[in-house]
Formats: C-alpha cells, structure tokens, sequence
C-alpha cells in the first residue's frame, strides 16, 4: 500500500537549486515584473517625467548662481542628475514588492519550486530597463541643453553603465525595506527619508568644498558622492580613475550586505 506524501503548505518543494535554475527563475520573474509593467505604463512616470522635470529645474535654477551660468553648470548637474532618477526610480523597488506580499503573491511563489531569492531578484532585475530609460533620458536632456561630455560615446556609455549598477544595487536597501516594513506607504517615507539626505547631502549639486567642514567629511564619505565621481571622472573626462573602482566596490559591499538581509527576511514574513 502506497502513501501519497502532499507537502506542508508554504513549505518548498525542492529546497536546493543549482545556479543555472536560480538564473532561469530570476529571469521568469523579471520577465513577469516586465509583463506587469507593460500592463501598467504609469510605472514608468518617474523616470520618464522626473529626469526631464529635475534635469530643465535644478540647472536653470542653480546655474547662474553656483556656476556664473547653465553651460558651466550642465557637468555637475547631469552626473548630479544621473543618480538621483536611479535613486529615486529604485526606491520604487521596495513598494511594488510590498504591494505584492501585501496580496499573497509571494505567499504562491513560496509554494513552488522556486529559487529563494529569485522573487527579489526577478523584479529587481527587470527595474534595469527602467534605470536605463531614466539615465537615457537625462543625458538626452542635458545634449539638447548644450551639454558636451568631454569623455564621448565611450565615456557617456560607460558612465551610463555604472549608473544602472548603482541603481540596481541600491535597489537591495529598499527591497530590504519592502521585506520588513508592514505597509507599502510605510516604505515609500522611509525611502523617502534615505533619498534626501544621500542626494542633497553630496556633491550632486554643488562642489564639496563649497560646504561647511563638519558636513564635507559626511558628503565624501556618502556612497552617492562616490559613484557622482566616478561618473564625471568617466563622462566628462574619459578618465578611468580610482573613482571608479571605489564606486564598484561599494556598490559590490552594499549588494553583499543587504541582498542576504532582504532574503532572510523574506523568508520570515512569507
């Protein structure tokens, strides 16, 4: 006489996963987040409207006053930028996967045989495309506005690069947020509490030196400095410096840190 054995509900039907099925499932499921997002285009409102809107704003505003005029400005600005549409744009990541616990989606994933972080990776993953369209536009933006990177295509393309690297791994500080936070309104202020002092509180928008000594040594440690200057390095200067490695560094030190913690958390609650 046989037994039929039905696994515990929410308990995983195949504990262990090689690298090549983790890969698979993370790419089901940014190819999920992408059918999603195509069914709701107002996803893309922020980095669509936001890079045109803060790009034409903040250089026709601080322009003449911290550079004498915009096309002197237009440097520091669009690097400035760069990385607050992908700071602002990952800081969605975390909503839209609370959203989802919210309604038991993850409660389902969690049933199948799936890879344990490819839940958090799949949608994180497809948020590329959307860092892309953010930085695409801003430096489009600036071009029409007389901005001349001195770096070219080379330096541009590079520079664009990294700043979807910097997205994508800040994105794990708000996907850890939308693991342990109960609400989806709940992540959006605590995002919004990190993205302003990490933006405003660096060199984005006017030079370090500028500054009091007390709030420097804050901006030239913040790890939005550091990616700005890795990115003017490359864009405006066709540099490939030291910038560049410690912003790939910290961007591979965040990752580390906060995609266990996402992880272990979403394990928790699911």
């Amino acid at each position: 006489m046989s037994t039929l054995i039905i696994p515990a509900a929410g308990r995983r039907l195949n504990p262990h996963t090689s690298l090549r099925e983790t890969a698979s499932h993370t790419f089901s499921m940014a190819w999920r987040a992408l059918k999603k997002m195509q069914r709701n285009p107002e996803q893309f409102f922020d980095v669509v409207i936001q890079p045109l809107l803060f790009t034409a704003m903040f250089t026709y505003i601080f322009g003449g006053a911290i550079a004498g005029d915009v096309k002197s400005y237009l440097p520091t600005i669009i690097t400035g930028i760069l990385v607050q549409t992908s700071l602002t744009a990952c800081m969605a990541t975390g909503t839209q996967m609370r959203e989802d616990m919210e309604k038991g989606v993850f409660d389902r994933f969690r049933s199948l045989p799936m890879a344990r972080i490819a839940p958090l990776a799949g949608p994180m993953t497809a948020d590329l495309l959307r860092y892309g369209i953010a930085a695409t536009l801003t430096i489009i933006t600036g071009l029409l506005m007389g901005y001349r990177p001195g770096g070219g295509f080379v330096g541009v393309a590079a520079g664009w690069t990294l700043v979807v690297i910097a997205g994508w791994s800040l994105s794990w500080i708000f996907a850890w947020l939308g693991t342990v936070l109960r609400t989806a309104q709940a992540v959006q202020g605590a995002g919004m509490m990190i993205m302003f002092p990490l933006t405003f509180l660096s060199n984005a928008f006017v030079p370090a030196d500028t500054l009091p000594g007390w709030l420097q040594a804050f901006v030239k440690a913040n790890p939005v400095s550091l990616v700005i200057n890795a990115i003017r390095d490359l864009m405006n200067d066709g540099a490939l410096t030291r910038n560049v490695a410690w912003a790939l560094l910290g961007c591979a030190v965040i990752v580390a840190i906060f995609a266990p913690l996402a992880v272990r958390s979403y394990n928790r609650k699911v």
